[in-house]
């Protein structure tokens, strides 16, 4: 049978003819080899298939350089922070270890996962904790909030100015000449409250308050075809949706009941994830800016752990209206 086992430094150091200090010397790429025993080893380490256990070395000098993630499997949007979080981690020298948050796997559970992998660091994508669990949690280890607004000491949060963006949602299909704009709330989760009030305040501003229509939504496409389904009765001639996988639950439902968009109704989702670019469902959205949140995020973060200052506690970045096909003019 095979030897399975892994190959060590001392593997290689027979390999090589050399001691195993001159490996680790090579290893670690510090000087005291010659040209020479440098290319033997290396050689000879290939051939043996021989990694050098970086992390192992880490923890032997009491740091691990890991920053924990903690995200949500279902939300394609948490997709994306987390594509921009190793982007943003890349030049940093600290890793990305991540943890998910599942139907049957809460958050405290994918915190208490990153912290047995001794995480140095927090990273929490639109948490639902609550503020006592959060308070108590930074009291331990840094924590940065991306993606959900909060005023807890200790903590530092990234986010996107959410009533600007639902604004800017509501700006652009009465710019198209609508007056029957409806909303799909959010309810409890993260940004809902700040999308709410900016879509009251641009309804107001346009002179639309007898207009203001919100009906109960969320997260998911079940939740937005439901909510799609209310909006049925009386269809208004615009929506504002809370995100854009509740807002593909509405288009499926306008879908199934002939109700064709943007003819019909215009659509406005929000995130700009990935389900928003894709070219059957092109939707209007508003887009928040991963690469600046998720590089500020990692920076913050960064910066507590090697003790240099940080700008203020909190980072609102602006969101951008993003155009395809699902508004359009009312129809006369």
């Amino acid at each position: 049978m095979p030897d399975e086992r892994r190959p060590t430094l001392t593997d290689v150091a027979i390999r090589a003819g050399v001691s195993k200090s001159l490996v680790s010397l090579v290893m670690r790429d510090e000087r005291g080899a010659s040209p020479e025993t440098r290319r033997r080893v290396l050689e000879a380490a290939d051939e043996l298939g021989y990694h050098p256990d970086s992390r192992a070395r880490l923890l032997r000098s009491g740091r691990s350089r890991l920053l924990g993630v903690v995200f949500g499997i279902q939300h394609p949007f948490h997709a994306d922070l987390v594509t921009g979080l190793y982007s943003a981690a890349r030049e940093t020298g600290y890793e990305l270890a991540l943890s998910a948050v599942t139907p049957e796997r809460d958050e405290s559970e994918a915190i208490r996962g990153l912290r047995q992998d001794r995480c140095e660091a927090l990273i929490l994508l639109g948490p639902h904790s609550s503020a006592a669990a959060l308070t108590e949690l930074a009291a331990r280890i840094p924590v940065t909030v991306l993606a959900r607004g909060l005023k807890i000491e200790g903590i530092d949060v990234v986010r996107t100015a959410d009533a600007t963006g639902t604004a800017q949602a509501v700006d652009h299909v009465v710019s198209l000449g609508h007056r029957r704009i409806a909303h799909i709330d959010g309810g409890r989760s993260p940004g809902a409250a700040d999308r709410r009030r900016g879509y009251r305040s641009a309804m107001k501003r346009h002179g639309l308050e007898p207009y203001i229509w919100i009906v109960p939504g969320g997260l998911t496409e079940e939740v937005g075809a439901v909510a799609a389904r209310e909006l049925l009765n009386n269809l208004p001639t615009a929506v504002t949706v809370f995100n854009d996988r509740c807002a593909t639950g509405v288009l499926d439902a306008f879908t199934r009941a002939n109700v064709q968009v943007p003819r019909d109704i215009s659509v406005v989702g929000y995130d700009d994830s990935s389900l928003a670019r894709l070219a059957h469902i092109n939707l209007t959205t508003i887009a928040q800016d991963v690469p600046t949140m998720t590089r500020q995020a990692i920076t913050r973060l960064v910066a507590r752990l090697e003790g240099t200052a940080v700008a203020g506690r909190e980072s609102v970045i602006p969101p951008e209206l993003i155009i395809r096909g699902t508004t359009a003019p009312p129809r006369t």
